[in-house]
């Protein structure tokens, strides 16, 4: 991949080459396996090796027992376990070797993501009960809530093991409505790959564009003009803005706090009501291409605008801070800790409210962000407070940016040629609201998509989230969720 330097290792030497990157202060990000050919998958891992140090990329030809890393880097775990449910995959000595994807009682005829298994195959499934801990006691109670939930909100079944109000074991049962977008991804043409990238999670349209256009570039060596790349740092500030608004509503809808969930989702729809005046779209969707924008915008009137709202966001976080009632519920709730955080995954708000000072905008820059002054909000106790706090200020941070990339916004066109190139791969990465998103693209002989791999933060922090609920209670537990920002789509993908 050219943003990023390929190895090739033997199975073997996975383990020793993972400690290395964990000894050095680096981090796994992801695996994935693709099919280059019919007959075997090759696998791929991505490794951080820190701020300014580009990401190592691992190629690794699979043997009949390749060593599962999860007890090395845990968040490895859910990875290999995708692998072997979509790729066949298999690895040795992995803790948890059960499904995760597919859910029990699903016999595909083939990996789903193997080249021979056809598109509209129906997969034969006998219900089998979910694997549980067995947890025996007078007084212990097991409450199956879900899939089908209230409102408006995804499908997901949670188990709950309690006695009274205390919750002894949680087990979330994701991937109800999976919808396979990477396998969506093959034989599209890249111009067709973003408008899919786009809906992989609607509410970070724009991030999945981002980093999705990024790696095609990266794999065809084409550059954005200055003018495209400043304004993806502007489209990419309103995409935080408006979900951290979101948040900040729905957290306050867990507390009760009916006035402050009310004024939160009013500015959420003013930020959007931008959104839809500079794009034309609310969502920020069909503006990014391989190569640029679509087409070009005039943000001239921005800036007014901005500050307006500014005074009424900080009026509104203020009191929200100030509110006992509210704080009282979030204090001490869902505490995360920090090495929790590092080694199961966390990513974005999440992490940074655990200590954990990680953010792509400033540590691996991409469009103009390495021209810009990036602060990162990081706050210690990694509670719901906390992860509220970095949202908070992270809109205040958002704002700063898109009021310091106006005045500077270069002039010129926004549009490179970025023709699709032939049997060419490359990994691209956004900061989105909720964390890294990660996109590495394969594209085959004739120009077409052979293999999008997708790293979603919400895949991230739903591995994370149990570990904040165990040994909680039932009444914190809607408030804890909220306050993770989690998506089943963006897991579900």
């Amino acid at each position: 991949m050219n943003s990023a330097g390929v190895q090739d290792l033997r199975s073997d030497a996975l383990p020793d080459a993972c400690m290395r990157v964990l000894h050095e202060g680096g981090r796994m990000q992801m695996a994935y396996a693709w099919f280059p050919d019919v007959e075997a998958a090759e696998l791929r891992y991505i490794a951080d090796n820190g701020s300014g140090r580009p990401f190592e990329i691992w190629r690794v030809a699979p043997g009949e027992a390749t060593p599962s890393l999860a007890s090395i880097s845990p968040l490895l775990g859910w990875y290999e376990r995708e692998m072997m449910d979509l790729c066949g995959v298999r690895f040795s000595g992995h803790p948890e070797p059960y499904p995760l994807v597919l859910h029990e009682g699903a016999r595909p005829s083939a990996p789903p993501l193997s080249p021979v298994y056809r598109r509209n195959e129906p997969m034969p499934f006998v219900p089998e009960p979910r694997r549980l801990p067995p947890v025996q006691g007078e007084d212990v109670q097991q409450l199956p809530f879900g899939p089908i939930r209230g409102d408006v909100q995804e499908s997901a079944q949670f188990t709950f093991i309690y006695i009274g109000e205390g919750i002894l074991h949680y087990d979330a049962h994701l991937f109800f409505k999976h919808r396979g977008m990477e396998k969506r991804f093959e034989g599209l043409s890249v111009s067709h790959g973003t408008l899919l990238a786009e809906r992989v999670s609607g509410v970070g349209s724009l991030a999945h564009a981002l980093a999705f256009c990024q790696a095609v570039e990266s794999a065809c060596g084409c550059e954005p003009p200055p003018r495209a790349q400043w304004l993806r740092v502007l489209l990419a500030e309103l995409e935080r803005i408006y979900n951290h608004l979101h948040y900040l509503g729905y957290l306050c809808h867990t507390t009760t706090l009916k006035v402050g969930e009310a004024e939160g989702k009013f500015l959420e729809e003013r930020v959007k009501q931008i959104n839809a005046r500079l794009s034309g779209s609310r969502f920020l969707r069909g503006v990014l291409v391989p190569g640029g924008l679509q087409r070009d915008l005039a943000p001239r009137w921005l800036g007014s605008e901005l500050e307006v709202l500014r005074r009424e966001i900080h009026n509104y976080t203020r009191r929200l801070l100030a509110t006992n009632s509210h704080l009282d519920r979030l204090i001490t709730t869902g505490v995360l800790a920090r090495q929790t955080a590092f080694d199961q995954g966390a990513t974005g708000p999440v992490e940074r409210a655990s200590g954990l000072d990680r953010d792509t905008r400033r540590d691996h820059p991409y469009a103009a962000y390495a021209q810009l002054p990036v602060t990162v909000a990081i706050r210690e106790d990694g509670d719901a407070q906390a992860r509220m706090e970095v949202r908070i200020e992270e809109i205040e941070i958002a704002i700063a940016l898109i009021q310091h990339v106006l005045p500077l916004l270069p002039e010129g066109s926004v549009r490179s040629a970025c023709t699709p190139c032939q049997a060419a791969e490359g990994l691209g990465w956004a900061e989105s609201a909720r964390g890294t998103v990660f996109y590495a693209v394969h594209l085959s002989r004739d120009g077409a998509i052979a293999r999008v791999k997708v790293k979603s933060p919400s895949f991230s922090n739903w591995r994370v989230f149990p570990y904040t609920v165990h040994d909680s209670n039932m009444m914190d537990y809607a408030i804890n969720e909220a306050s993770f920002g989690l998506t089943v789509s963006g897991c579900d993908r």
